[in-house]
């Protein structure tokens, strides 16, 4: 994982994208990350990595760690039937991530662009928000539109949603 999260600072300075890193121990949960205090830096991501009932679409989402995520609703707002969370084998072949780790910065290892990705829409105004750098022992803050900058480096296009 540590060379996953080089990549991206690599990637991340490569595209001249201004980031701030805080290593720290390994967190799998969001309170995890409150404990260590992390909200004072931005806004804290939490990451969904959903499938469809078929197995056929998959979809990441990125959300402000107090947006609560329906999962009936967003089913509806994705136009498919319901979702449900993916596996850890399809989040490792789909993003080579592993559980606790999800990132929109993952999407990077996407080459086939099969993850459709979805953003709460709040965060887009948000000041500087917190994402893993493919590991769960680091967290990046950037702004949107630097998040937004990588994302397009990858053709990829972030599609806002409300929660």
């Amino acid at each position: 994982m540590e060379d996953q999260k080089q990549h991206i600072y690599d990637v991340l300075n490569k595209l001249g994208i201004k980031y701030e890193v805080v290593e720290h121990e390994p967190v799998h949960t969001m309170e995890d990350m409150d404990r260590l205090g992390l909200p004072k830096k931005g806004t804290l991501c939490k990451n969904l990595f959903l499938r469809d009932t078929k197995g056929k679409r998959h979809f990441l989402i990125t959300a402000d760690e107090k947006s609560k995520v329906d999962l009936k609703s967003l089913a509806r707002q994705l136009e498919t039937s319901n979702v449900s969370f993916a596996s850890a084998e399809r989040l490792e072949r789909y993003l080579k991530l592993k559980q606790g780790s999800v990132t929109p910065l993952g999407l990077i290892n996407d080459k086939e662009h099969a993850v459709e990705f979805f953003i709460d829409r709040s965060l887009l105004k948000a000041k500087s928000i917190g994402v893993h750098p493919c590991d769960n022992t680091a967290t990046i803050f950037l702004s949107y539109q630097d998040l937004d900058k990588f994302l397009c480096s990858l053709d990829i296009d972030a599609i806002p949603i409300r929660f």
